[in-house]
């Protein structure tokens, strides 16, 4: 992929016709704050965007605390808990109700995939005038093996989000079709947004030695990393496998595991049981990601059943990784081709291993710095994808008739 340099153009803020205008409300309807690549992303945009233009608060679903939400409350937005979304009529009460207090709200964003045709059936109701369906997945292998009266389910929210969506984004082009259908980039309605990262932390000096002791690594262990939630879709378990092999042919190596979930212990007793407890190591959720890229990660692995277009492959990008992950992955993610390294799941865990090892003794052709403004000048610099975003919610703003002209 070859892009333009990004250049900082006039932002919205700079428009001297938008200065005595009321902010822009938007309400992001997510499960919960937690880190993981949407909600990181959204909290990328929330500390880039002109927030005297635009002021965003988060629907979510749980009641429990999650990473972000101190950070958005002190950054001045609101957490407003949604609960029952397994009970639609409940939901819908719910649902109305909040828009009632807290509203009116200028737009609905929708970020919890085919539940948005619900929730943006629910914001027309309410009378919300810009309803967005963002697609941040392709879940289409999954739901090709769903049950009948889940593939009745996925119709009739499919369908709900072509008639009450005013607009449809996409994280990648598969997660467009996804969501939307095989046409959808036909359509003047839909439009590819590329989810991005804010880079700064990759541009600071780490001291590796400080990092690999926090965690308990040798200071000369050939470290695999891997981060994200435990959950199904990550495909843990093939993980776990691969290291298995890798732990006959490379007793110096390690795998740092980041992120938490529901299939955390069974995975923990998993490595119990193949003796693997002295080469997998757990980290739980982290806020500094780069950190431990830049600081104790050899190589990047990511054998995911399917993705929208991981957020967590662009940072090990910029870190400079060489990255293993599934060829699953829509190829919008490959901006640094030397550094990929993509494989089939079909292929069994020994032939992954070879492949890690095989990346191991070879030198990187480029070096960190070298991809890290690679990564700068693609669509995933966190500035480009907000000054998109940005683009976005003004084109709405005819319907909000104190933005008329």
């Amino acid at each position: 992929m070859h892009y333009t340099k990004f250049k900082d153009q006039s932002k919205a803020t700079q428009t001297p016709h938008l200065a005595n205008k009321h902010p822009i409300r938007i309400l992001h309807v997510v499960g919960g704050m937690n880190r993981g690549g949407i909600e990181t992303w959204l909290m990328h945009i929330l500390r880039h965007i002109d927030r005297d233009l635009f002021q965003m608060d988060f629907l979510v679903h749980t009641k429990e605390v999650c990473a972000y939400d101190e950070e958005i409350r002190a950054i001045g937005s609101k957490i407003i808990p949604c609960l029952e979304p397994s009970q639609p009529w409940l939901y819908a009460l719910n649902f109305l109700r909040i828009l009632r207090e807290y509203g009116a709200y200028d737009i609905v964003h929708s970020h919890v995939h085919h539940f948005s045709g619900f929730v943006l059936r629910l914001a027309q109701q309410a009378g919300v005038p810009n309803r967005i369906a963002h697609s941040h997945l392709d879940s289409s292998l999954l739901e090709a093996k769903a049950r009948w009266h889940r593939q009745l389910y996925l119709a009739l929210t499919q369908q709900w989000i072509t008639h009450y969506a005013t607009v449809g984004v996409a994280a990648s082009h598969q997660a467009g079709v996804n969501l939307f259908g095989t046409t959808w980039n036909t359509k003047e309605l839909y439009q590819i947004l590329y989810c991005a990262i804010d880079l700064q932390a990759f541009h600071e000096q780490v001291d590796r030695l400080a990092v690999r002791t926090e965690l308990g690594i040798p200071a000369n262990a050939f470290v695999i990393g891997h981060v994200g939630r435990f959950n199904p879709q990550k495909n843990h378990q093939f993980l776990i496998e691969i290291a298995l092999e890798m732990s006959k042919q490379e007793p110096n190596m390690r795998f740092l595991l980041v992120g938490d979930g529901l299939l955390r212990a069974n995975l923990m007793q998993k490595v119990s049981d193949l003796n693997l407890s002295d080469y997998v190591i757990f980290a739980g959720t982290r806020p500094d990601i780069p950190q431990l890229m830049l600081g104790a990660m050899d190589a990047f692995i990511l054998p995911s059943l399917y993705e929208g277009l991981p957020l967590v492959l662009m940072e090990a990008q910029a870190a400079g990784l060489p990255c293993i992950f599934a060829d699953v992955i829509p190829q919008e993610v490959e901006v640094i081709k030397p550094l990929l390294h993509p494989m089939s799941l079909s292929q069994p865990p020994v032939q992954w291993a070879e492949k890690i090892l095989a990346v191991k003794q070879v030198k990187s052709k480029i070096t960190q710095s070298e991809a890290l403004s690679l990564v700068e000048q693609s669509p995933f610099n966190i500035h480009t994808s907000v000054q998109q975003l940005e683009r976005m919610y003004l084109s709405g703003c005819k319907s909000i008739p104190f933005w008329n002209e």
